[in-house]
């Protein structure tokens, strides 16, 4: 038996939880950020700014220049989630509960050990577009083509190295089958203003 067989069922039970259509499991909800913001930049084929709260976890714009875009900040007062606009994608690491996906968005959720659903390291993609399901499952492994050799696979796009590894996923899909229905956001960090670092100017 595949040990990644745990990693679909995690997702499979992440997707009846959340109503999402898809979902792909990464390694930080960072990365989910990145590729979520990586791939609406290749479909849309322009140089585009995005903007997220000024006071937020400092990997976030991070994740919005290493995709290629650039950041702008703005001043917000957020609560569980907030949007990486003018793409839609959602930061949601503080927000994790039943229900919560809405249509047309990718939500990127955070399994660090201090969230809701938490264990050592994870993160994931909700999403419902079936072509950027695709693509997401493909860069998050190195570009290769989920169940294909390397030496039988062709290589068209660089990728990430990124995936869920098993045993996180089973731990989670252990603490998920008992997580409660309905959850409040998690109280903010102190996060400083990270529009007056001159690294983000």
């Amino acid at each position: 038996m595949s040990p990644f067989q745990v990693v679909k069922d995690l997702e499979a039970a992440i997707c009846a939880y959340t109503d999402a259509p898809y979902c792909v499991t990464v390694n930080s909800c960072t990365m989910a950020l990145l590729l979520a913001t990586k791939y609406h930049l290749m479909i849309n084929r322009a140089p585009i700014t995005v903007s997220c709260p000024k006071r937020t976890y400092v990997s976030v714009p991070m994740s919005i220049i290493h995709a290629g875009a650039k950041v702008k900040f703005r001043d917000e007062k957020w609560s569980g989630m907030y949007q990486l606009k003018p793409l839609p994608v959602w930061d949601s690491a503080r927000y994790f509960t039943g229900g919560m996906y809405f249509a047309g968005t990718m939500m990127c959720v955070s399994f660090h050990a201090t969230k809701i659903l938490g264990d050592t390291q994870g993160g994931a993609i909700l999403l419902d577009d079936e072509q950027a399901y695709k693509w997401l499952k493909r860069m998050r492994f190195d570009g290769r083509t989920e169940g294909v050799p390397p030496n039988k696979d062709s290589f068209t796009e660089i990728g990430y190295h990124c995936y869920m590894s098993p045993d996180v996923a089973a731990r989670l899909l252990h603490k998920l089958s008992v997580l409660p229905v309905n959850n409040t956001p998690l109280p903010n960090d102190a996060y400083p203003d990270l529009s007056q670092f001159e690294v983000f100017k």
